[in-house]
């Protein structure tokens, strides 16, 4: 069982930067692969970033470049850095966990946070 908190969004102008935080409980650091999951209003959700138990991070096309995602063991916590952010960034972020990392970037997961707004304008 994997417990997900986010906190950290808000709005920005754009090329602006937000970081975004979520406390992971639960197996989530050592059984799962981490990351986050975006929905659009009024499309599907898409994955963001994902952080494997070890080994590299995986961004989509679309943020590549400008977002970093990072845990921290020590505090159980996962980070995403956004920077340069547009406004076709505005979302609701998720911070997910699955078995695999493919699924994230999919936009799927098998564990959800309950999900932090970021309004970029123009």
């Amino acid at each position: 069982q994997v417990q997900l908190v986010e906190s950290g969004g808000g709005s920005v102008q754009a090329g602006g930067s937000l970081t975004l935080s979520c406390e992971v409980s639960g197996s989530g650091f050592t059984n799962y692969c981490l990351g986050w999951i975006r929905q659009v209003q009024g499309k599907e959700r898409e994955g963001v970033a994902t952080v494997p138990k070890s080994g590299a991070a995986t961004y989509a096309a679309y943020v590549k470049g400008r977002f970093t995602i990072s845990k921290n063991n020590a505090k159980n916590t996962l980070y995403l850095q956004m920077n340069v952010l547009k406004p076709e960034d505005t979302a609701l972020y998720y911070c997910a966990a699955a078995r695999r990392c493919y699924d994230l970037i999919q936009g799927k997961a098998d564990s959800w946070g309950q999900g932090t707004q970021v309004t970029v304008s123009s």
